[in-house]
């Protein structure tokens, strides 16, 4: 444990940020995995899609998942769709 006044802080202010991070990081997988049981049931492909692409557009610029895998989330999620119609 730190002794100094700023250190203490900044692993308090870490673990607050870390917890939130990982809060967010849950809340796109659930919600990825949620569009693919709705493209897989086939209700709601549309409306599911947008959401899902926009949630996960949002993780990417705020930096809770890379570019790349993001990309790559939209686009099986896109071909799921397209597969069921």
């Amino acid at each position: 444990m730190p002794n100094i006044k700023s250190a203490i802080k900044r692993v308090s202010v870490s673990e607050k940020k870390a917890a939130a991070n990982k809060s967010k990081k849950t809340a796109i997988r659930t919600t990825v995995k949620k569009a693919k049981a709705n493209v897989a049931a086939g209700e709601n492909v549309e409306a599911t899609l947008k959401a899902t692409q926009k949630a996960v557009d949002k993780a990417a610029a705020k930096g809770h998942m890379s570019k790349n895998a993001a990309a790559r989330t939209k686009s099986r999620l896109a071909k799921a769709a397209k597969a069921d119609k």
